[in-house]
């Protein structure tokens, strides 16, 4: 079976207010992968974005992001008005995240939705208060995470969103007295971080139903770890390596590689396996069924991490302290798949990889990933199309990797631009000279570099849209160790054309992976 997807994070989609979301542009991207011969939408984690606007730094590894909320669906419910969204601050730029004007204009106008919610149940029995049933159900089957959800972002508002290890002591050690008597004093400020979620989940499951009945799976995203300034870490102290004062004693990171000479330091607390153990890894079946309750598929951040992984002193300012430790391994898998049987994962084994993580993939079954920007470097490379297998997705490069153009120009050396030259025959020459490779434009390049993926063995190809649409760098989304300016690039408005998705198509059908091709088999 072999497909093609696009990679397209929600909040790239374009828009009138500040970032992508579940509004009409998300309809009509799902309309242009289908006219395109798609059967995946890949997208970022959903989860709220936290430290350096990463949505791999989440505040909860089960809420999803209220930016994605479409605010035209709430006036379309009365809950807003035409004049409050024109009067907002969306930032100066269309096609870029401005997450400070974000994080207070959408606030603001969610708050008001929420005001206006609340007036329309009341306003249903009179004096009496009733919410939707569907309100109900939803607060009823998440209870297990949207609880303590609510109310940490209810506390952490209170708080100016300081992180949780700085709230005052009682709050920060969740003491049972305290914790009940704020509950019981804000039950107004919980609700309002429960309908966040609940008009989330509302809009993401109408989309997702929308691709689909499209015949377009959503391949989503898990990081492998939560961020030490989540819910998570808050409530399941006992899910984490603490040490004698009940502080995270490690975190993780990842020694020095391709992406950062210095290694990178995360900070996100590191699991205590022996305890998941010990619970039958409850929490990673509670988190899994969930995922794969709100995506078609998940790709699971950091893969390595579950066979060994850089375990860093809490104390430490650089990741190169750190030193690798052992993992859960297969005995996790067998715990997921006894309890939620065969699973729709992909695995991220990019990095440092040894010989156990490699064991580690095929005993999984899970297919892993091919980066062609890694493939160049010389020799008999294992990204190299040839030497790819079919239980595997290849990607020209992810969304921490630069755009294929960017790539060419700036960062790509002389020794790869010679070898991706002579293999992907750009020049007239078998062995072009570093001289000769380096007069190949970039266009050309990107050209080649696509359709070497679509291509390649593997059952799945899926390449970003900047790379479709032939972007540079103001399109990179994500430069891992750097902190500030990741994950703020938008797509123009009426990037989808026809012809756009009629090339797209045309070039998947010659690989035999669009739709068409595999309704024919």
């Amino acid at each position: 079976m072999r497909e093609s997807g696009i990679l397209m994070p929600i909040s790239s989609l374009p828009g009138p207010y500040g970032i992508g979301c579940f509004g009409a542009e998300a309809v009509k991207f799902v309309d242009f992968l289908a006219a395109a011969g798609q059967s995946i939408w890949q997208i970022l984690p959903l989860s709220p974005t936290g430290y350096g606007d990463s949505p791999y730094q989440s505040c909860s590894a089960f809420a999803g992001n209220p930016y994605f909320i479409d605010l035209e669906a709430l006036q379309a419910e009365g809950l807003l008005t035409k004049e409050q969204l024109e009067e907002a601050d969306w930032g100066e730029d269309p096609c870029v995240v401005d997450y400070g004007a974000l994080y207070n204009s959408r606030y603001e106008l969610l708050r008001a939705a929420y005001k206006a919610w609340q007036a329309k149940c009341v306003g249903l029995h009179g004096c009496e208060t009733y919410y939707p049933d569907d309100y109900y159900a939803f607060t009823l089957t998440q209870e297990d995470w949207l609880d303590d959800y609510a109310l940490y972002m209810a506390l952490k508002s209170e708080q100016k969103m300081k992180p949780w290890t700085e709230w005052p002591r009682e709050y920060r050690l969740r003491d049972a007295e305290a914790i009940r008597r704020y509950a019981a004093e804000n039950q107004d400020e919980i609700g309002f971080w429960k309908f966040l979620q609940y008009e989330f989940s509302k809009q993401w499951s109408k989309l997702k139903a929308y691709a689909n009945a499209k015949g377009i799976k959503i391949l989503g995203d898990m990081p492998i770890y939560v961020s030490a300034d989540s819910v998570d870490a808050w409530v399941g102290g006992s899910l984490f390596e603490l040490d004698g004062e009940g502080r995270f004693a490690r975190v993780a990171g990842c020694p020095p590689d391709y992406f950062a000479a210095d290694g990178q330091l995360w900070g996100n607390p590191l699991y205590d396996w022996d305890y998941h153990r010990k619970t039958g890894f409850a929490w990673w079946i509670k988190r899994v069924r969930y995922a794969t309750s709100i995506y078609d598929l998940v790709r699971i951040d950091h893969f390595r991490g579950f066979d060994t992984y850089w375990a860093i002193p809490a104390s430490s300012a650089t990741a190169k302290t750190g030193k690798w430790e052992q993992g859960p391994g297969m005995e996790l898998f067998h715990a997921l798949e006894n309890a939620l049987g065969q699973l729709p994962i992909i695995a991220e084994d990019l990095g440092d990889l040894t010989d156990s993580v490699r064991q580690l993939l095929a005993d999984s079954g899970f297919p892993g990933m091919k980066v062609l920007q890694f493939a160049f470097t010389g020799g008999d490379n294992e990204y190299l199309p040839y030497n790819h297998i079919k239980n595997c997705v290849v990607y020209p490069g992810t969304h921490d990797n630069t755009t294929i153009t960017d790539w060419w120009e700036n960062v790509a050396t002389k020794t790869e631009k010679r070898n991706a030259a002579a293999y992907l025959h750009l020049t007239s020459y078998l062995k072009p000279t570093a001289a000769q490779a380096a007069l190949v434009e970039p266009a050309e390049a990107r050209q080649a570099i696509l359709r070497a993926a679509l291509s390649s063995p593997a059952d799945r190809a899926i390449i970003a849209l900047y790379d479709w649409l032939g972007l540079g760098a103001e399109a990179h989304l994500n430069t891992p160790g750097r902190l500030g300016g990741n994950w703020a690039w938008r797509a123009k408005k009426g990037f989808d054309t026809a012809a756009l998705a009629e090339r797209i198509r045309q070039e998947c059908e010659v690989s035999c992976r669009t739709r068409e091709n595999l309704l024919a088999e």
